[in-house]
């Protein structure tokens, strides 16, 4: 998924557990969360990219999905997307919850390179922010975890 993402130039901040665990937080996820800046050409890639990798909008039902375009101006009229890719699932959050999106993600992301590819990540603090607005049992259950993780790197940048 990153590799089509990357072909397509996207600008996006991976977050959620992906960003967690790369973070260093003992956290488990199977799919790719990001969030892509909420231009209208950045959106256009990153349709570009699912259809890259045959994405189809998880849950749609069928007599919908024959009409669903994949494009830029279709993204930007949702706020979070799930797609199923025959790599994975994605999701794409334009707002995540405690959030400004894209632009406010990036202030506090890093870069960091996974097999071979430059990607900004979400800060522990930012991923932080984002489960404690969200509120969901599985947010709140990962929290403890993020926060001690957090907290080991703070005294390790300290020298403790």
């Amino acid at each position: 998924m990153l590799q089509a993402l990357e072909a397509e130039e996207v600008r996006y901040v991976v977050i959620g557990g992906t960003a967690a665990a790369i973070g260093g937080a003992n956290h488990v996820t199977f799919d790719l969360d990001i969030t892509p800046a909420r231009d209208l050409e950045n959106l256009d890639r990153v349709a570009a990219a699912l259809i890259q990798l045959n994405g189809r909008v998880y849950g749609m039902p069928d007599e919908a999905a024959t009409s669903f375009r994949l494009d830029g101006k279709t993204l930007a009229g949702g706020s979070t997307w799930k797609f199923i890719t025959d790599h994975g699932e994605l999701d794409i959050a334009l707002d995540p919850d405690g959030t400004q999106g894209f632009d406010d993600l990036r202030r506090g992301a890093y870069k960091t390179s996974v097999h071979g590819i430059d990607i900004l990540v979400a800060s522990l603090d930012d991923v932080i922010r984002s489960k404690e607005a969200a509120d969901r049992p599985r947010d709140r259950a990962a929290l403890p975890d993020l926060r001690r993780t957090l907290e080991l790197k703070r005294q390790q940048e300290r020298g403790e």
